[in-house]
């Protein structure tokens, strides 16, 4: 839990960081973000079991 909480926090800064510079934050859309995020996490944790299926 306290590294979700890190992670929040940090991103907050960098968020506050990139807006006062004026500078594009760093992240994709919200939604197709999350999603795509959501994505490569799934899919890290799917290997492990398709190795094991196919071997």
């Amino acid at each position: 839990m306290i590294e979700i909480l890190f992670a929040l926090i940090v991103g907050i800064v960098v968020g506050i960081i990139f807006s006062a510079c004026k500078l594009p934050v760093p992240a994709p859309p919200a939604i197709a973000g999350v999603i795509g995020i959501l994505g490569i996490y799934l899919g890290a944790q799917a290997w492990p079991f398709i190795v094991k299926i196919f071997s």
